[in-house]
C-alpha cells in the first residue's frame, strides 16, 4: 500500500458484534418493570373490586325523592328538595323515548354487558384524528355507576371504577331495570332530575304525553343540559334534536320520514305550573323547621313525604303580592335613591350575561322585576334604552314619574352631584309593563327595591289554621321571619287588650273620661306626659271616641284606673307571652311583640272568646301514604244567646297558645311546637266581651284612623298602630272568617317617614289582602249574643238619652251594664 509523507491513512472501523449480556440485561429490566406495572396494576384492579360499594341495593332503588307541600285545598304549596325528581316505573316510559335515549347515548346497550368495547375503539380514533375529545364512550351503565356510587372527578381510575361497577350490575341486574335507574336519575337541566320532571319542565306535560319531537330534544339533553336547554338555547336543542333523530333512523328505530315529521312538528316549550316557592318562602321555613327537628334532614329532602298544612294558597299569594307591593309604596314615597351601580361600556356585556344567567324563563314575565342597564338616552322624547340580559325595551318618563325629576345624560360613569340621574351604564331595576314579543322590546317602568320590610300573618279566628303568612319583603336575602320572630312595639294596636280588660272590669262603651293633658312623676327626675298623636285634646269622651280615634291620654287614665298588674294578667290570658313594661306605658304599646303574637291574641276577639293554638300541619305521610302524624283540626262551639253557655277556665292565664314551627327558643315571647293530637281552644273571655270589643273596633273602622279598611265593604272590626317618630305601622283587623295582622317598618329602626302611619303604611297592605283573600267568601256580620243590649245615650255624659234628643247615638251594653239615669 502506497503512503505519503505528511499523510495519516483513516482507521479502520471495526463492527464488533454487540454484547449479548446488555441486551439480556435490558430485556430483562423491561420485563420486569411490564411485569411490576401490570402486577401493580392487577393489584389495584382486585383492591378497587374488594373496596367498591355492593350493587345489590340497586335492586330496590329508591333514590331521593321530592318532599311535596300541600294546602289546606290539597293543591302543591311547595316542596322540600336535594335533587328534584318524581320516579316514574320504566313501564310507563314510552318505548320511543327509551329507543331515543339509546340511540344517542349507546346505541350498543342491548348488546355489551356494561363495557361497550367498539364504542371504546372507535370513539378513540375519531378523537385521535380531530386531535381532541370529540366523542365518549360511557355506556348507560358506566352513567348509572358514576352518577350512583362515584364523585365528580376527572381521573382515569374513575373509568377503572365505572367500569367495574358497570360489569357488576349487568350480572346483577336486568336490562329494564339498569334503564329505570338510568330514566329516574339522570339529570336533564332546568333543576329537573329524571324524565317525568323533565317533561313537566319544558313541555308542561307527563312522560307518557310526550310525542316523538319532544322525546329526541329530551334524548338530546345529558351531553350538555345547559348548552342544549331548550329555555335559553333553542337553535341549540334544535340541532340535537336532529342529531337524536338521525342516530334513531341508523339504528332502525324510526323511519326517514318519521324523523323528517318530527323535525318539523312545532314545539312548545312552557313549563307545567311550578310551585311558587317565593310567595310561599316564609310559610314552608316554618314548616321544615317543625319537620326537620322531628324527622331529621334526610328523611325531610329525600323521602317523599306528604306534608298538609292549613296554607290557603290564594291567600297566601295574596299576602305575598300584598307585601310587596305595599312595600313598593311606602319606598316611592320616600323618592327615588338613583341607580344601583354604574358600568362602563366594557363591563356591560358580562354583567348582562349574569342576569341572563338568573332568568328561570325564556321570556320576562309581566309584573316581575329584573336588573336592567341603560344603553341609550332620548332626552327629547324622554325615552330610556334598557338591556335586560339578552333582551331590550324602552322605559318612558311617564313610567318614572314617581322618581320625580331625573336627567337622562349620555355619558358614562356616575354623575358627580346628580343622585337623580340616570347616565349609560347605570344600573336600575324596572318591572315588565309588556314583555318582547316577536322582536319587538319590551315596556318598563322603572322599580325600586324597598328598604323597608313588613310582615303578614292570617289565621282562621274558628280554628287557629294558620292561612297565610309573609316574613320579609324577599326570603332569598333575608331569611329573618319578621312574623314569627320580629319583636316591635304595637303602639295603638295594643289599645283593645287594655279596653276588654277595662270592660271586664265593669266600665262600658259609654264609660266618660275626661280627655285633657295630665302629668306623671314617678319620683324620678323627670315627669311623663302623654300626648295624644294630633295633640289635640277633647274633653269628655267615651271609651268608644277614645278607641275610634286612638287617643292616648284616655288610655292610659283607662289602665292606671283597672291597674297595671291586672292588665298584664288580662294580657296573658289572651295569648300575650312576651315580657310586658310593668307601667302606664303600656297602654301606648310600648312592650314589643311579634305579629304572630299580637294577631292570635285579637283572634280571641273574632272567635267569641276562645284563645286559639296557630298551626300550620295537619297531616305527614311518607311516600308509601302511611300516616306518620296527624292533627285534629280544633272547632269551636257557636255560641247561644245565653252567656253561660261558655264556662271561662281558671287557669286560661297561665298557658299561652303554643305555636307551630317557631324558629325561636321557647320562652317568653316564643311559645313551645306544635304538639300532637287536639289542639283544644280555651275559653278565656266570655263572648259578650268579646262581641263588645269587636263592636268599638268596628267604629275604629267606620269613622276613626282605620277607615282605609272600609274598602271590604263588609262588616270589618280592626285598629291601627302607630309607634313614636312613625318607627312602627300596625294594623291588626278581622271579619268573621280571617283574621290579619300587618306590620311595617325597618330592621334598624328608623322612621318611616311621610305616609309611615299606620292607617297609612299597614291598613293599604292590610286591605289589599283581604279583598283578595275574602274574594268568593259570603258577607257575614258579627255574632251577637243575646246577652247584649242596645240603648241611646248621651256621649258627653254616658248617660241614657231620650229619644229624639240631639247629639245622642245608640250604644251597646253587656246586659245589666248599661246606664240607669236620663241626661238632665
Amino acid at each position: 500500500m502506497r503512503t505519503y509523507e505528511g499523510h495519516v491513512p483513516p482507521p479502520r472501523h471495526s463492527r464488533r458484534k454487540p454484547d449479548g449480556g446488555l441486551l439480556r440485561f435490558l430485556a430483562l429490566a423491561a420485563l420486569s418493570v411490564a411485569g411490576a406495572a401490570l402486577f401493580a396494576l392487577c393489584g389495584y384492579y382486585f383492591y378497587l373490586r374488594a373496596t367498591l360499594p355492593k350493587v345489590d341495593r340497586l335492586a330496590d332503588y329508591h333514590p331521593p325523592i321530592v318532599s311535596q307541600v300541600f294546602g289546606e285545598d290539597g293543591s302543591l304549596v311547595g316542596e322540600f328538595y336535594i335533587e328534584r325528581r318524581t320516579v316514574v316505573p320504566v313501564e310507563k316510559v314510552p318505548r320511543r323515548l327509551i329507543q331515543a335515549f339509546v340511540a344517542a347515548e349507546d346505541s350498543n346497550f342491548y348488546q355489551h354487558k356494561g363495557i361497550d368495547y367498539l364504542g371504546i375503539v372507535r370513539a378513540t380514533a375519531k378523537n385521535l384524528i380531530s386531535l381532541r375529545k370529540k366523542e365518549g364512550a360511557s355506556t348507560i351503565t358506566q352513567q348509572v355507576a358514576k352518577s350512583m356510587f362515584l364523585k365528580p372527578e376527572k381521573k382515569y381510575s374513575r373509568k377503572l371504577k365505572e367500569a367495574i361497577l358497570a360489569k357488576r350490575m349487568e350480572d346483577r341486574l336486568s336490562k329494564d331495570e339498569i334503564l329505570y335507574i338510568y330514566l329516574n336519575q339522570i339529570y336533564l337541566g332546568g333543576g329537573a332530575y329524571g324524565v317525568q320532571l323533565a317533561a313537566e319542565t319544558y313541555f308542561a306535560k307527563d312522560v307518557d304525553q310526550l310525542n316523538l319531537a319532544e322525546m329526541a330534544m329530551l334524548a338530546g339533553l345529558p351531553k350538555a343540559p345547559n348548552k342544549y336547554s331548550p329555555f335559553k338555547h333553542f337553535d341549540k336543542a334544535k340541532e340535537r334534536q336532529a342529531y337524536v333523530l338521525e342516530r334513531m333512523v341508523k339504528e332502525g328505530y324510526i323511519t326517514p320520514a318519521e324523523a323528517e315529521y318530527a323535525k318539523n312538528t312545532p314545539i312548545t316549550i312552557h313549563s307545567r305550573k311550578k310551585v311558587n316557592g317565593e310567595q310561599s318562602a316564609y310559610f314552608l321555613e316554618q314548616v321544615r323547621i317543625q319537620l326537620e327537628q322531628k324527622y331529621g334532614e334526610d328523611r325531610l329532602y329525600k323521602d317523599g313525604l306528604k306534608i298538609y298544612t292549613t296554607m290557603n294558597a290564594e291567600m297566601q299569594k295574596a299576602a305575598y303580592e300584598g307585601i310587596v307591593n305595599g312595600l313598593k309604596a311606602v319606598d316611592k314615597r320616600q323618592g327615588f335613591r338613583g341607580a344601583m351601580k354604574y358600568l362602563t361600556r366594557d363591563d356591560l356585556d358580562d354583567f348582562c350575561d349574569q342576569v341572563e344567567e338568573g332568568i328561570d324563563s325564556s321570556a320576562l314575565k309581566v309584573g316581575a322585576t329584573y336588573q336592567g342597564v341603560v344603553t341609550g338616552v332620548d332626552p327629547a322624547k324622554g325615552v330610556v334604552s334598557v338591556r335586560v340580559g339578552d333582551r331590550t325595551g324602552t322605559l318612558a318618563r311617564k313610567d318614572m314619574a314617581w322618581a320625580g325629576k331625573v336627567a337622562l345624560l349620555s355619558t358614562y360613569g356616575k354623575p358627580e352631584g346628580k343622585e337623580k340621574a340616570l347616565p349609560l351604564g347605570a344600573v336600575i331595576e324596572v318591572s315588565v309593563i309588556t314583555p318582547e314579543v316577536n322582536g319587538s322590546g319590551a315596556v318598563f317602568a322603572l322599580d325600586q327595591e324597598p328598604e323597608a320590610q313588613a310582615a303578614l300573618v292570617a289565621m282562621d279566628p274558628k280554628n287557629g289554621g294558620v292561612r297565610a303568612l309573609v316574613g320579609g319583603y324577599d326570603f332569598r336575602k333575608s331569611q329573618f321571619n319578621r312574623a314569627t320572630q320580629a319583636k316591635r312595639n304595637p303602639g295603638s294596636a295594643f289599645k283593645p287588650i287594655i279596653y276588654a280588660a277595662a270592660i271586664d272590669k265593669g266600665m262600658t262603651p259609654a264609660s266618660v273620661f275626661d280627655d285633657s293633658p295630665v302629668e306623671y312623676n314617678s319620683g324620678q327626675e323627670k315627669s311623663w306626659k302623654p300626648k295624644n298623636y294630633d295633640n289635640i285634646y277633647r274633653g269628655a269622651v267615651t271609651m268608644r271616641e277614645a278607641l275610634t280615634n286612638s287617643i292616648n291620654v284616655v288610655s292610659v287614665k283607662i289602665l292606671e284606673r283597672i291597674g297595671v298588674g291586672y292588665a298584664i294578667e288580662y294580657a296573658r290570658k289572651l295569648g300575650i307571652t312576651s315580657p310586658l313594661e310593668a307601667n302606664l306605658t303600656l297602654a301606648l304599646g310600648s312592650s314589643s311583640l311579634t305579629p304572630l303574637e299580637l294577631t292570635s291574641a285579637y283572634a280571641v276577639f273574632a272567635s267569641g272568646g276562645y284563645r286559639l293554638t296557630p298551626y300550620f300541619i295537619t297531616k305527614v305521610t311518607d311516600r308509601n301514604g302511611k300516616v306518620l302524624e296527624e292533627f285534629t283540626p280544633p272547632s269551636i262551639p257557636a255560641f247561644t244567646s245565653m252567656t253561660s253557655a261558655v264556662k271561662i277556665t281558671a287557669d286560661a292565664t297561665t298557658k299561652p297558645p303554643e305555636v307551630s314551627g317557631a324558629l325561636v327558643p321557647a320562652g317568653e315571647g316564643n311559645p313551645p311546637p306544635q304538639g300532637s293530637g287536639a289542639l283544644t281552644p280555651v275559653p278565656v273571655i266570655s263572648p259578650d266581651t268579646a262581641y263588645i270589643m269587636t263592636n268599638l273596633m268596628e267604629s275604629v273602622v267606620t269613622s276613626g284612623t282605620g277607615q282605609r279598611a272600609k274598602a271590604l265593604g263588609r262588616p270589618v272590626a280592626g285598629k291601627t298602630g302607630t309607634t313614636n317618630d312613625m318607627k312602627d305601622a300596625w294594623f291588626v283587623g278581622y271579619v268573621p272568617q280571617l283574621v290579619a295582622g300587618v306590620w311595617v317598618g325597618y330592621d334598624q329602626e328608623k322612621s318611616l317617614g311621610a305616609g309611615g302611619s299606620g292607617g297609612q303604611a299597614a291598613a293599604p297592605i292590610w286591605t289589599d289582602f283581604m279583598q283578595r283573600a275574602l274574594a268568593g267568601i259570603p258577607v257575614q256580620n258579627f255574632t251577637q249574643p243575646g246577652n247584649i243590649t242596645f240603648a241611646r245615650i248621651n256621649p258627653r255624659t254616658g248617660k241614657l238619652s231620650r229619644d229624639g234628643t240631639e247629639g245622642s247615638v245608640t250604644e251597646g251594653f253587656i246586659s245589666g251594664t248599661e246606664p240607669t239615669g236620663y241626661d238632665q
